[in-house]
């Protein structure tokens, strides 16, 4: 399969405005924290981080000058109790930051935040990134519309995430997907074919290897898979479709291999749609946070003209639904894309009752 360039240019970074801030507030991703994105780059050392086969991951560890390491420490871990907890300040005294980790690769340059309970050892990760837009949209419209709930906040221009568990996807290729079982490797391909469906049909881009994580559920004697995305950054931005179909990136060519050789046609076709009715069905439940999600949509920028025009004419050769004709911006091609997906899950309906 030949590879063409999706992705030529960086995407530029979005601005919350106030509108999208006021729906935050309402649905309490708004709070305020304890210290901001900007703080963070004040490091003034730092090491780079390597991994268990001494590749280098990208990442560098930071360090701060001993004065304001304290502080640092302290307000992180406020952050992630505001997060993971109730807000109160008991829990602290058993909280330790591990590890503060910068990457410079990618359009988010996030910081990862290691926080520890010293009380059994357990850790979790953190994440402080520059507020976007795209990438506000990408989150939410993950947690209302996947089978995945995702927990963010949002303060000003600072952007908290928590850590998505499970394997990156880069890596489950590398070090496992050849070991894994005839059966386990057909599971695999189902997932697949629902995760390429749902990030078309939601628009989020950009799903290669290292932007989304594999993760096992082991049931008995059986293991059961998800494909989770982890990197919302490319949320209804590219013009090309391909963009918002991981199939179609070099990096995925082995899970495409895998499911050409495990999955009939007739098989993917019905993953497609099961993916589209699952959807519809999560579209229904929650219509007015999706009109409101939309509405912030609509009246924002988080796209280009030339981007919007090339979107529209592919979404109307790949749908034949003429409704993307009249959209002016990113929020109304996916509204039309909803409408679309819902109209064919109702229409099947219909026809299933009679």
């Amino acid at each position: 399969m030949k590879e063409e360039k999706l992705i030529s240019k960086k995407k530029p970074t979005f601005p919350i405005n106030k509108e999208l801030y006021d729906y935050l507030t309402t649905y309490n991703r708004n709070i305020k924290i304890p210290i901001f994105y900007d703080d963070l780059l004040r490091f003034s050392g730092s090491v780079t981080v390597y991994d268990k086969h001494d590749k280098d991951t990208l990442w560098i560890r930071v360090y701060y000058p001993e004065f304001e390491q304290n502080e640092i420490d302290l307000s992180l871990k406020r952050m992630y109790n505001i997060l993971h907890g109730d807000g109160t300040e008991d829990i602290l005294e058993h909280l330790i930051v591990d590890e503060i980790d910068y990457c410079t690769f990618g359009n988010s340059k996030p910081f990862r935040v290691k926080v520890r309970n010293i009380l059994n050892d357990n850790y979790t990760f953190i994440y402080v990134k520059k507020a976007d837009a795209s990438r506000v949209y990408g989150l939410e419209l993950e947690d209302i519309l996947s089978p995945n709930h995702i927990n963010f906040l949002v303060y000003k221009d600072t952007l908290i995430e928590e850590h998505v568990l499970g394997i990156p996807g880069d890596m489950f290729m590398e070090e496992s997907l050849m070991d894994i079982s005839k059966v386990e490797k057909q599971r695999l391909s189902k997932e697949f074919v629902k995760f390429n469906e749902r990030c078309t049909l939601r628009l989020l881009g950009d799903m290669r290897a290292y932007n989304y994580v594999i993760v096992p559920t082991y049931d008995f004697d059986q293991v059961q898979y998800r494909i989770r995305a982890m990197d919302f950054d490319q949320q209804s931005y590219e013009g090309k479709l391909k963009v918002y179909r991981p199939q179609f990136f070099k990096d995925n060519f082995p899970f495409v291999d895998m499911v050409q050789s495990q999955l009939g046609k007739q098989s993917v076709e019905q993953y497609k749609k099961e993916e589209r009715s699952a959807l519809a069905k999560r579209l229904k439940s929650s219509p007015n946070r999706i009109n409101n999600l939309l509405t912030c949509m609509k009246n924002d920028h988080i796209s280009n003209n030339k981007n919007i025009e090339t979107l529209k004419k592919e979404l109307i050769e790949y749908t034949h639904d003429k409704e993307f004709k009249n959209c002016v911006c990113m929020g109304e091609i996916l509204q039309v894309v909803f409408n679309f997906v819902v109209r064919n899950y109702e229409s099947v309906n219909t026809y299933i009752i009679r």
